[in-house]
């Protein structure tokens, strides 16, 4: 069987098997097993092993569940309520106040949570009803907090980059640092918009800033205490790994003893939040672990078929330039991203397509960005990006899903827009990690 013919069969028999709702991870390790078995026989099973051994015993992914855990720490703790009143204060009385402190909170919870859904879901969870309660436009109030929640990938520490330096053999820091410009383009340009967009059409924001303007001298230092805490924990957790203190495991683990601090410190720490904050990072880490292992073996598969080989020569017969062929890897990352979810894309792309990106003379770190921003913005893609459904599940029960695709078209240009700027400037990537790592 011909590798063309060969990757058409497991395309279609991954979305059969997606469509009859099998679980992803048994889905892909099954169907690599079952066609490899048809393929090569049972000398296929002996990749199961190899896969384990590569998969569950490396360093760096232990900081996955660590980042996870800090996460559920910081959001059932309340915490974030606390960066969201802070945000609001610094901001002012400005009309879309609260749309842009949105955006910046979501911006430093993606930071500590690192997962789209946990961006989106958490995010939401804040800040919608209060927007809503507040008059603002129903189609803004939602497309702020998909586009904000979305940050999570972006905003180091990022599950997703993680697992792109992990299987390309990279740097982590280096790539938590190559982000931080691109994602401040993003959060700046999100904000930008809704600043102009409230001021040429007033009708979509109030000009009030609610609570926060009542608030007692003493509660507002109090809110803003709690708030910059909550920051200094995103820089501790960040500035361990650029300044070479601790590795991302280790930053990790940081991160997890530094939310039990803050929460015993806002008097928020409860035991049975303990224990719920625990058990559902237990669920989420088996359910990633299961992924990661069906993913990585449905990879391995497939590049042991000579995956690399057909898209090579699919290029060469394109008689595309370089840029043509980032260009082409982008759109299929695209395509992808309606159908599955970010942390699959990154464990099939990232070593299909790292090594013909470096063959071409790019530097692996600006395509693992460039990797990143395109997976933001296929997730949120109408109809079929599953951060979409995320969003409905904490939305009202008023709102349509028609509203929600409506509402995140301008915010996914704006993202496209930062994605294409990267491309064109390398520079805006590779200028900080070279300048602070070398």
């Amino acid at each position: 069987m011909g590798i063309e013919l060969l990757t058409a069969v497991l395309l279609c028999c991954i979305l059969f098997a997606f469509a009859l709702g099998a679980p992803v991870g048994l889905a892909l390790g099954g169907i690599a097993m079952a066609v490899g078995y048809l393929t090569w026989g049972e000398g296929i099973f002996n990749l199961i092993p190899s896969t384990i051994d590569s998969t569950y015993f490396s360093f760096i992914l232990l900081a996955i569940p660590l980042y996870i855990y800090m996460g559920q720490l910081l959001t059932r703790s309340g915490i974030g309520d606390a960066m969201f009143n802070a945000s609001q204060m610094l901001i002012g009385r400005i009309r879309g106040s609260l749309a842009v402190s949105v955006i910046g909170v979501c911006s430093m919870l993606g930071a500590m949570v690192g997962i789209i859904g946990a961006g989106i879901m958490t995010s939401g969870s804040i800040a919608l009803k209060p927007m809503l309660e507040r008059g603002y436009d129903r189609r803004l109030a939602l497309g702020v907090i998909m586009a904000g929640g979305g940050l999570g990938i972006l905003i180091p520490p990022s599950v997703p980059m993680i697992m792109f330096a992990s299987s390309t053999q990279n740097s982590v820091g280096r790539m938590f640092i190559a982000a931080l410009i691109p994602a401040l383009i993003s959060v700046v340009s999100l904000a930008l918009y809704v600043i102009i967009s409230c001021k040429l059409k007033p009708s979509l924001a109030p000009m009030d800033t609610g609570a926060e303007a009542q608030m007692s001298p003493r509660k507002k230092f109090l809110t803003m205490r709690d708030g910059m805490f909550s920051v200094l924990l995103i820089v501790a957790v960040l500035g361990s790994i650029i300044s070479g203190i601790a590795t991302p495991t280790e930053s990790g683990a940081i991160g997890v003893v530094g939310a039990l601090i803050l929460a015993v410190v806002f008097k928020r720490f409860k035991v049975e939040m303990f224990k719920s904050a625990g058990f559902e990072t237990a669920v989420l880490i088996s359910v990633a672990m299961w992924i990661i292992f069906g993913a990585t073996l449905f990879s391995n598969y497939h590049l042991m078929m000579g995956i690399q080989g057909m898209v090579a020569s699919l290029t060469q017969d394109l008689g595309l330039p370089p840029i043509g062929v980032i260009i082409m890897m982008q759109l299929i990352m695209l395509l992808l991203g309606f159908i599955i979810d970010e942390f699959i894309i990154v464990l099939m792309c990232a070593p299909l397509f790292t090594p013909i990106a470096v063959s071409l003379g790019y530097d692996p770190i600006w395509f693992g960005i460039l990797m990143i921003l395109n997976i933001e913005i296929a997730v949120q893609t109408p109809p079929y990006g599953f951060a979409l459904f995320y969003l409905k599940g904490i939305a009202p029960p008023g709102v349509t899903m028609g509203e929600i695709y409506k509402s995140v078209i301008p915010f996914i240009c704006i993202k496209l827009a930062v994605l294409i700027l990267c491309m064109m400037l390398p520079d805006l990537v590779l200028w900080l990690p070279n300048k602070l790592m070398g």
